[in-house]
């Protein structure tokens, strides 16, 4: 399973909602909305998930929820932001 797929198999056992995406140059994109606490543990179970050593950079940035998302999807790289 993909690393997308992971994630979004792991965002099931989470109070978050979201959505990931490959992106054109070859990176993932993520973003979730939740509770500050629920989101870092999230955040812990994709690493847990096997999927760390795909991960080579991070960056975070948090931010107000927006309150627009329901459940947690895969998108297309071309889908636009929602």
């Amino acid at each position: 399973m993909g690393f997308r797929y992971t994630t979004r198999q792991v965002a099931r056992g989470f109070e978050v909602t979201g959505w990931v995406r490959n992106l054109p140059e070859g990176g993932v994109e993520l973003v979730a909305e939740g509770d500050r606490d629920e989101l870092e543990a999230f955040r812990e179970a994709v690493r847990e998930s096997g999927l760390a050593p795909c991960i080579r950079h991070e960056s975070v940035s948090w931010s107000d929820a927006q309150g627009n998302l329901s459940g947690f999807e895969i998108l297309s790289e071309r889908a636009a932001h929602r």
